[in-house]
């Protein structure tokens, strides 16, 4: 992050001093396709944008359940590092790709693709990108998370959903996944707790205080999720739980 703020604040600075130097200017061209900027400026957008991509990518997409859904199943087997964050974060990564593919194969051919042959401005291109978006978040939120941020928003009651401003709607759609993802985890415990307490109870009767449950729970944990193919049947109903 220090260095992408660095090389943020260099391109933001050699952009403010070639605008006030006038040996490049900020604006290049004005065409039907919109405006070309200068390449500092360009830079400068480039950059900016990565900063608000991880905002996206967790806050409008299928990763937020996902990633804490497995989080919560590597808690519930009781191995805080295996898998490692970063399998855990590739393999969410990969899911929402494949749970998310429809709504951006709709962004490509409905935005993307007719700003890059520049048929319509950046503008254009951003409401229409919303739409696929907009109707995914829409599917997945519960309308009572809706009618709390459109409270907290002081919006008039007569508005639909499909005329939300994306500052209720993206909050409203993340508390439904953290409720979503946390239903999800319980479940995924249930069978892994009655496992702790069976072994703890035949512990404490056979007298092994000193022996640690916790350790002699695992292998079985990691038994049974093994034999019931916990690995697809989990992911298949991640994947299956997105409404499309």
């Amino acid at each position: 992050m220090g260095m992408v703020g660095a090389m943020l604040l260099a391109a933001g600075g050699t952009a403010w001093a070639q605008a006030q130097g006038g040996n490049l200017p900020l604006v290049i061209g004005q065409g039907p396709g919109g405006s070309s900027y200068s390449v500092p400026i360009q830079t400068l957008l480039f950059f900016t944008a990565l900063g608000f991509i991880p905002a996206v990518l967790l806050l409008m997409t299928a990763f937020t359940r996902i990633v804490i859904v497995l989080s919560l199943l590597r808690q519930a087997i009781g191995t805080p590092a295996a898998p490692p964050n970063q399998v855990i974060v590739g393999l969410s990564l990969f899911l929402t790709f494949f749970v998310m593919q429809p709504t951006l194969d709709k962004v490509y051919t409905q935005a993307w693709e007719p700003y890059s042959k520049n048929e319509i401005g950046f503008d254009v291109a951003l409401q229409r990108g919303a739409l696929p978006m907009r109707e995914f978040m829409l599917k997945q939120t519960r309308q009572s998370d809706v009618q709390l941020y459109s409270r907290l928003a002081k919006l008039p009651a007569d508005v639909k959903p499909e005329d939300l401003p994306l500052r209720v709607l993206v909050p409203a759609f993340v508390t439904s996944e953290l409720k979503s993802a946390f239903q999800i985890g319980f479940l995924i415990f249930i069978p892994f707790l009655v496992i702790d307490m069976i072994v703890a109870s035949v512990l404490m009767s056979l007298g092994m205080m000193m022996l640690s449950p916790v350790l002699v729970a695992l292998p079985f944990k990691l038994m049974l999720f093994v034999l019931a193919d916990g690995w697809n049947l989990l992911l298949g109903s991640l994947a299956a739980s997105f409404v499309t």
